[in-house]
């Protein structure tokens, strides 16, 4: 029977012992970084901007007769914005155009993604 008292006894003292280490701050746990830092970290991780012109659905024989000069009609109409994808994800719509010696872009709609959320 002495031993169950000795156990209460060191269970209340542990106890104690842990109530009052909670009220002291811990002084060696760092604090939180700052919100802000996040959002210009990602500014730094590359993703891959592509311009989707159109898709389409075709059979397995059409696709082994397909040859250099062949024409495949896309479910995309002429002149209309092509799609703006992020890492394959759609962000908006734009119009090719060129910029210097290659293609570009102009954007002329986007979704609505919030980008600073992303934090």
């Amino acid at each position: 029977m002495e031993t169950n008292h000795a156990d209460k006894h060191d269970i209340a003292a542990l106890l104690g012992d842990m109530a009052a280490g909670a009220a002291e701050p811990a002084a060696s746990v760092p604090a939180p970084r700052a919100a802000r830092d996040l959002p210009q970290m990602m500014r730094k991780i590359p993703v891959t901007l592509t311009l989707e012109v159109g898709a389409a659905r075709i059979s397995l024989h059409d696709l082994v007769n397909i040859q250099q000069d062949s024409v495949i009609e896309l479910d995309t109409l002429a002149g209309e914005p092509l799609t703006i994808k992020v890492n394959g994800t759609p962000i908006g719509r734009a119009e090719v155009v060129v910029a210097g010696e290659n293609y570009g872009l102009k954007v002329v709609e986007l979704t609505d993604i919030d980008f600073g959320g992303l934090s």
